[in-house]
């Protein structure tokens, strides 16, 4: 079968670099659109000559700019949009393009992260306006019977598990911060492999308008888990510093946005469990592990080994 062509919009992030990275791996035809001022700046330059390098087509445009946008969508199949946080309402606009152009097969939106369909529903969300957007957005692509998969992989490693959550610049020696009773588990995926992932999906007909769940149980892991297999690996004993429930609210309170996002994220993962308090179901979720166990991917246990 040919492989879906496809455009990712955001190749100079983190994650969207990965994603243009495991599309050419993949075989896929492959195309970027670009701000035109990426091109001048040195880190994203850099980025961008290796993926053209590697085989990429560089489309200069932006999700606001309408023209290029619909010109770049009608080169492909697929198109892939990993934005996150308050750049996420920008890439609601051109959902009614697609469905008009006709020519989409797949769109992959910008969730990424935590499913806010399943998220608990607290005052912090009434507060912070976290997860609304994610579930407009859904919503939307249902309403409008736009071809979507969506990705669920929670935690990106790099952003909390190098300190153990314990907001350091370096994993803790001497003491650890345990948040509730420490038994709530969280998931932590790699951003390449949740690339790899997510590439895997898009001529997959059984990830077709439904969510894709990357929860492999060697990433579920508790804060008390996350400890002990760090105490094992340095053959040390730390000092757990407890903070309660009300405290890491107080904490998330009395520090501004986006400067306590991180404790957000703490507070939905490891005292709601919003990651792992229910099963996978079927017809709207599949499991990615289960659905392709040819994917390699890096444990718990091997990033802290690193």
């Amino acid at each position: 079968m040919e492989k879906s062509k496809i455009l990712i919009i955001g190749v100079t992030g983190s994650l969207g670099y990965h994603l243009a990275e495991a599309s050419l791996k993949f075989c896929h035809p492959t195309f970027a659109l670009v701000r035109h001022s990426a091109f001048s700046h040195p880190i994203k330059a850099q980025k961008l000559h290796s993926l053209s390098q590697g085989g990429a087509t560089l489309l200069t445009g932006s999700m606001e700019d309408e023209t290029p946008l619909r010109e770049a969508v009608r080169l492909v199949d697929v198109v892939i949009a990993p934005f996150s946080g308050p750049t996420m309402s920008a890439s609601k606009a051109p959902y009614p393009s697609y469905q008009q152009l006709g020519s989409v097969k797949r769109f992959i939106p910008s969730e990424f992260g935590s499913d806010p369909t399943r998220a608990h529903v607290s005052e912090l969300d009434d507060l912070y306006n976290f997860y609304a957007p994610k579930v407009e957005i859904r919503r939307l692509l249902e309403a409008e019977g736009i071809p979507y998969t969506v990705i669920s992989c929670n935690f990106f490693m790099k952003i909390l598990l190098p300190s153990l959550l314990s907001s350091l610049d370096a994993p803790p020696r001497d003491k650890v911060t345990v948040y509730g009773n420490g038994n709530t588990k969280g998931v932590f995926m790699k951003e390449s492999d949740v690339a790899a992932f997510t590439i895997s999906t898009v001529d997959d007909p059984r990830t077709l308008n439904k969510v894709l769940y990357l929860r492999p149980p060697e990433n579920v892991c508790s804060l008390n888990e996350l400890v002990e297999m760090w105490e094992i690996k340095i053959g040390k004993k730390l000092e757990r510093l407890h903070v309660s429930e009300g405290e890491l609210l107080q904490k998330i309170k009395g520090t501004s946005y986006p400067a306590n996002y991180e404790l957000l994220f703490i507070y939905s993962a490891f005292i709601n469990g919003d990651h792992t308090y229910f099963d996978i179901e079927p017809p709207s979720g599949v499991n990615g592990t289960q659905l392709y166990p040819h994917v390699k991917f890096t444990t718990v246990s091997e990033f802290l080994a690193h």
